[in-house]
């Protein structure tokens, strides 16, 4: 399996010390760099052509929503995973926007971390669930409340324990050993959810379900 390049975007060097410690752990995920602004973190990122992007919101220079705005005008694959702190909720939503593939908490531990990277690098979208709900909350705010209610689809029980995983992180295949049922069955199931949902993905069905308060981490 190959090594996961990654850049790590940070204004504070205590914060990059800090996750490069913790990822380093990890034989699959390499620190191939650091930046401590956006300006910076563009010149790195063109230069090494990291696999997955750690970056910090708020930075002196080039912030980090700047520096989103740019990979996403430059129509960058690279996936970015946003570091944030409590107070930042329309800029997590706006990120998202710009398709950001996650939020990290600055001080997460280091199974979330590695879930979150690994997440990244598949394409999808993991959001911790308290970040989960401060994201839903800042949206129905920038949306207004004249929104038109939604239709509260049904779920079975076991759907629903499935979805609970899935918002955790699992993997199909974890799930699966858990529930003592076959990868196939969980596969089936979340076709099932998506059906049901509307959507397309694992972090649609997530955001959506507990949007919905179909589930509750």
């Amino acid at each position: 399996m190959s090594t996961i390049k990654v850049l790590i975007v940070d204004d504070h060097q205590l914060v990059r010390d800090g996750l490069k410690l913790i990822v380093e752990t990890n034989k699959r995920f390499d620190i191939i760099g650091e930046a401590e602004n956006g300006q910076v973190a563009l010149r790195l990122i063109d230069e090494l052509k990291p696999d997955v992007i750690l970056l910090d919101l708020n930075m002196p220079v080039m912030s980090g929503m700047e520096t989103m705005g740019v990979l996403s005008d430059n129509q960058c694959k690279i996936p970015v995973i946003i570091l944030t702190t409590y107070n930042e909720d329309e800029l997590m939503v706006n990120a998202l926007a710009l398709g950001a593939k996650g939020y990290l908490l600055k001080d997460t531990n280091r199974v979330h971390l590695f879930r979150t990277i690994e997440s990244a690098i598949r394409g999808e979208t993991l959001l911790q669930s308290d970040i989960m709900t401060k994201v839903l909350a800042a949206k129905e705010r920038k949306e207004g409340s004249d929104s038109k209610e939604t239709e509260i689809p049904v779920l079975t029980d076991k759907e629903k324990i499935i979805l609970q995983f899935v918002a955790r992180g699992y993997k199909s295949k974890e799930i699966a050993f858990d529930m003592g049922v076959t990868e196939r069955t969980i596969k089936a199931h979340l076709t099932s959810i998506y059906s049901k949902l509307g959507v397309d993905s694992r972090s649609q069905a997530v955001a959506t379900a507990m949007e919905r308060k179909i589930i509750h981490i």
